[in-house]
């Protein structure tokens, strides 16, 4: 993907131009269609994103296993791409997908993995919401 050349350019141009951090890495955002509920927080890495972007099927950087995953090859929550967007300055990705399988995206098991509510004490409760 091409490097933006000045600020105006990343920021009004129409040039997908992501900023990968010293790790490589991108910070992905994903949420359900319809709803637009935040399922899921991950990384990509230029692979990630290449394979994406040419699939329709979210493909992600586990950074504990060092290796790309393809959402739902082992559970069946694959995740269809809606649509892909990038933020102002192109360090975050924004993904609308379709879920697959039993529609849940957390390998817990639950649909989103933002299932815990922190309480001002600093104590944690379940969201059943």
């Amino acid at each position: 993907m091409p490097a933006a050349i000045d600020k105006r350019a990343l920021e009004e141009g129409l040039v997908f131009a992501p900023r990968y951090d010293e790790a490589g890495l991108i910070v992905c955002i994903t949420t359900a269609e319809g709803t637009h509920e935040v399922l899921m927080v991950a990384y990509m890495n230029a692979e990630a994103v290449r394979l994406s972007l040419e699939t329709g099927i979210a493909h992600y950087w586990s950074r504990s296993r060092c290796q790309i995953w393809r959402k739902g090859d082992t559970s069946g929550q694959v995740q269809h791409i809606v649509s892909m967007k990038t933020d102002c300055d192109q360090d975050a990705i924004l993904l609308r997908v379709k879920v697959g399988g039993d529609g849940h995206a957390c390998h817990t098991g639950r649909h989103s993995c933002f299932y815990r509510r922190v309480l001002p004490d600093g104590t944690m409760q379940f969201d059943e919401a």
